[in-house]
């Protein structure tokens, strides 16, 4: 049975709303398709859909009432307010005075989410841990994620992210977090921050909501620790730095890869520890030891942590590997499709690097643009070349205008084919998959909602991989 999470009492005195009945609410919605009994729904109007319009729907769904701002029959349990987006950050704000957990804010070029995930994965076997649902890390995410915190859990684990310097200060202001990580600063957004230390320094705002003396946890192995260290040594915070560098405080001392596992090796403090991580990138090496940084700052059971980290999952667009039967034999799947940029690209093909393919087979990339990234946008896709030669990637498939600036400068036996149409092009380059290869997806999200567009690749070559294996 759930316990109570919100009562129209609370709501009102957060809200400053007014409403004709009473209630408890077990749950929190802002998506009417997702609303289970008990819940309350809050309707925000978005730039395409407007709440509103379905507040009977979440009603006849099970929703205890509905946040509003416009007027419904007196029948239909609502809290009439001014705004409701105005509401919703002020029942976070609500939510965040009243609860007990420790609150663990995660940001990072990229890296945040999945790290998010693990945080929560390995909280969980040591109390009671909420966590932003997918990549809700916005200046809606936020606030949401917060509602649906319940006042007696230990752990709340808040992603956020930025798009644009300033967004990530009213977010840490809200969220207050008792600890905060930063997973790396790349050259992600750079086009809207102006450049890598303004990256840097919007990363950096993780700070702004930050009591003196609360641990900040940042990578020591990047070009920008000494600016974020000295923006948070301003706010009178603790650095805590992680890194393979001999004077980080979380150190990584080796990596080795085992069964397609990678086998950690680091000193936390005065411990040694040796753990597994089910991935082969070695920046999963660095992330666990972010977040294995925060359970160390937080009390929690460091070596609980690191043993239940062998349970974890890497997730869809994310670098989950998958194996898949292809007519005769198999072929595997690096999904990296959600997103892109520089510093991850390279990370993604290190990880391609290090898998081996079957007999016959070839590691290919398949690249789509990476955006966001202005007037450095051609000198970074052609640098890509290097981390491509490196790591002795067979073939390149290359999709976007951006992309074609890297695919020219290729050896020829490198070029597989490049078309900025992406249903054509992912159709010809699942023509040209063989048993045996292994294929890394990967390129900048678009407009698509919760998946990468380069996603697409990844569906043609499993419908090509089912025609295999029924014909």
């Amino acid at each position: 049975m759930k316990s109570p999470l919100w009562t129209s009492d609370a709501v009102i005195e957060a809200t400053e709303g007014l409403s004709q009945h009473s209630w408890t609410a077990t749950g929190f919605s802002i998506d009417s398709r997702t609303i289970e009994p008990g819940d309350l729904f809050l309707a925000l109007k978005g730039p395409i859909h407007d709440g509103h319009d379905y507040v009977e729907e979440a009603i006849k769904r099970g929703a205890v009432a509905a946040i509003v701002h416009k007027d419904y029959p007196s029948e239909i349990p609502v809290v009439r307010v001014e705004d409701t987006y105005e509401a919703l950050k002020a029942l976070a704000i609500a939510s965040r005075k009243r609860t007990k957990a420790k609150i663990i804010a995660v940001t990072g070029s990229f890296g945040k989410t999945s790290t998010k995930e693990a945080l929560k994965l390995v909280l969980s076997h040591q109390g009671q841990v909420i966590a932003s649902q997918r990549s809700y890390n916005n200046f809606w995410g936020v606030p949401l994620t917060l509602c649906q915190l319940p006042e007696n859990y230990d752990y709340g684990v808040i992603e956020i992210g930025m798009n644009y310097p300033n967004e990530i200060t009213p977010l840490s202001q809200m969220v207050k977090p008792d600890i905060c990580l930063i997973t790396t600063v790349e050259r992600m957004h750079i086009e809207n921050c102006g450049s890598y230390e303004g990256v840097a320094d919007a990363k950096a705002e993780i700070f702004d909501g930050m009591d003196r003396g609360s641990p900040a946890v940042i990578k020591k192995d990047n070009p920008m620790f000494s600016r974020i260290e000295a923006r948070a040594r301003q706010k009178g915070l603790e650095v805590i730095a992680f890194g393979a560098d001999p004077t980080a405080d979380i150190r990584l001392l080796d990596t080795t890869v085992v069964d397609n596992k990678l086998l950690v090796k680091a000193m936390i403090g005065a411990r040694e520890l040796s753990y597994y991580v089910p991935a082969v990138g070695e920046h999963w090496a660095y992330n666990s030891l972010g977040l294995l940084a925060v359970v160390w700052q937080i009390g929690a059971n460091v070596e609980l942590a690191a043993e239940s980290l062998s349970q974890f999952q890497l997730l869809e667009g994310r670098g989950a590997i998958k194996e898949i039967n292809f007519g005769q034999g198999k072929i595997t799947i690096v999904d990296e499709s959600y997103n892109a940029g520089p510093g991850s690209m390279i990370a993604a093909l290190k990880t391609l690097g290090r898998l081996q393919p079957g007999q016959g087979g070839r590691r290919i990339a398949v690249l789509g643009d990476m955006g966001e990234l202005g007037s450095h946008s051609k000198e970074l896709h052609i640098a890509l070349s290097e981390p491509i030669a490196d790591n002795k990637i067979d073939l390149i498939f290359a999709t976007g205008e951006k992309m074609y600036d890297l695919f020219q400068v290729l050896d020829a036996k490198a070029r597989g084919y490049h078309d900025n149409d992406l249903e054509v092009f992912s159709i010809k380059v699942a023509e040209q998959i063989q048993t045996g290869d292994v294929i890394m997806v990967k390129g900048s999200r678009g407009m698509r909602a919760y998946v990468g567009r380069m996603s697409k690749v990844i569906e043609k070559i499993l419908e090509r991989s089912k025609q295999f294996n029924t014909a």
